[in-house]
């Protein structure tokens, strides 16, 4: 099967529907697969779920999908810096599952591993475990928590094969992986595309075995959500 398809639109063809359930990949703007989202943009599908730890920024990422109100759920932990999310979801616009944030990795990875539920401790006792089962282990209260699997995954790697081996970059690699095995299909979008042999069999985090289609994004822009910097003190002459 060809992996290797000539832009994201090619790469998202006859995959998207309204009211599928989509994972995106990324932390904040890091790794996020900007190139496919732009391409679930212009396929006009609406009615979407879509799993991320977050909804990116106004007008970057998933803020593209929010302006043209293609999602009507997000799964998530954070709203972030995106002013657009949280408008929408405080007008009961948009309708937000909010998770702590390793819940949220943890049911994303139990989706992938073909495990339907899973214990944890956190958000015992809070808004979170309204409506959860709970069950007592060793004396301890925990909330059980379901597993996450999706339509369709898009993710953003930093080298691939083209058989879809997959390695990521730092903090790219937060979440790319866990949804790159929990989707019935998974396109990813890589900044360089090599041959097999390439990539060290140990440094392959995601196996080609769960990537259906992929595309090579050259140039990807490395985005910064939230720049700080130090001003600098002037130096006077000697």
């Amino acid at each position: 099967m060809r992996k290797i398809h000539d832009d994201a639109t090619a790469a998202l063809a006859g995959l998207l529907k309204d009211g599928m359930t989509i994972m995106a990949g990324g932390f904040g703007l890091c790794g996020i697969p900007e190139a496919l989202i732009e391409a679930v943009r212009e396929s006009g599908v609406r009615g979407l779920t879509v799993i991320s730890n977050n909804a990116g920024v106004d007008g970057i990422g998933l803020g593209r999908l929010l302006e043209t109100r293609q999602i009507d759920k997000m799964i998530s932990s954070y709203v972030g810096e995106n002013a657009l999310f949280a408008q929408q979801y405080l007008a009961k616009e948009l309708e937000i599952e909010f998770n702590p944030q390793g819940t949220l990795a943890e049911r994303i990875r139990a989706g992938g591993a073909g495990i339907p539920a899973f214990f944890t401790r956190t958000g015992v006792g809070t808004a979170v475990g309204e409506g959860k089962e709970v069950r007592e282990f060793d004396g301890q209260l925990y909330l059980m928590e379901t597993a996450l699997f999706a339509d369709l995954a898009i993710v953003h790697a930093w080298r691939g094969d083209t058989d879809g081996n997959l390695v990521y970059r730092k903090t790219a690699r937060n979440f790319n992986p866990v949804m790159a095995t929990a989707a019935h299909t998974t396109v990813a979008q890589v900044e360089k595309i090599v041959e097999p042999g390439s990539i060290d069999p140990d440094h392959v985090h995601t196996p080609g075995i769960y990537v259906s289609r992929m595309i090579e994004v050259a140039n990807a822009e490395k985005r910064i959500e939230k720049r700080t910097v130090t001003p600098r003190q002037s130096v006077e002459a000697v």
